[in-house]
């Protein structure tokens, strides 16, 4: 499943998300995965400047979330204020996935979020 910022929002990415990995049928917790992409997408909204591009798979045992967008820089871990409305999304996004990544493309950068699944998939 991919979706880009040019047809859709954080709540269509959401959504979108939901849908996937309930017909899937990954072992992943949904609600995990749909908490990781509305994390990661409101980062690259909130955080970038132009478009993201939000990819959904299951392939080899393993669900995969990558959020692309435009820019180069890393996502930066604040230690989130106790009184603070936001901040807190990296850290989330830390403790609900199996593994997360940043990894540098042409256009920018990708961040990858990674469950393990106990039944096997397909990429789609």
């Amino acid at each position: 499943m991919i979706i880009t910022s040019a047809e859709a929002d954080i709540g269509d990415a959401r959504r979108a998300a939901s849908e996937f990995v309930g017909r899937a049928g990954p072992d992943t917790a949904v609600d995990d995965v749909v908490l990781v992409v509305s994390e990661l997408v409101t980062n690259a909204v909130k955080h970038t400047i132009g478009w993201w591009r939000l990819r959904v798979s299951v392939h080899r045992r393993r669900l995969v979330v990558d959020v692309e967008d435009a820019s180069w820089a890393p996502p930066v871990p604040r230690k989130p204020d106790e009184g603070a409305v936001g901040g807190r999304g990296w850290q989330i996004v830390e403790q609900l996935a199996d593994s997360i990544e940043v990894l540098p493309n042409s256009g920018g950068k990708t961040v990858r979020a990674v469950w393990s699944c106990s039944r096997p998939g397909s990429s789609a």
